[in-house]
């Protein structure tokens, strides 16, 4: 199983921005799909964005609304989540999982993920 960690979070004002990172071990597992979700309290683990092996192909929620950008370092095992201009709605656990997919029904697309292991993920604060 990937192991994962998360870094990057934090407290910023409404309107700020903030990178966050995934790091993942191993050669082999560069190749992973992989995406970013998050968990506020009282609510349901939520899809935000996730981006193919290559680094080509990238997936979004829909309300991101071109607020953040997902993207991959390969060589350093990595990818990142660079959010803009966030919300207080933006408040939560940020996590990253190697065994996302992406998947559309009807006319609605989404990311799951295949492994309900999770590391221990990045706060962000956004406060008004």
């Amino acid at each position: 199983q990937v192991q994962v960690v998360e870094s990057g979070g934090g407290l910023v004002q409404a309107g700020g921005s903030l990178t966050l990172s995934c790091e993942f071990p191993g050669r082999a597992e560069s190749r992973l799909f992989m995406g970013w979700f998050r968990q506020s309290p009282r609510k349901e683990r939520e899809f935000v964005a996730a981006i193919g092996w290559t680094g080509t192909n990238t997936y979004y929620a829909d309300w991101v609304k071109g607020r953040f950008t997902i993207a991959r370092d390969s060589a350093k095992n990595t990818v990142y989540l660079q959010m803009k201009t966030l919300k207080p709605e933006d408040t939560a656990v940020y996590h990253c999982n190697p065994t996302t997919y992406y998947y559309c029904s009807g006319h609605k697309c989404s990311g799951g993920y295949q492994s309900d292991t999770w590391g221990q993920g990045t706060q962000v604060t956004v406060s008004i």
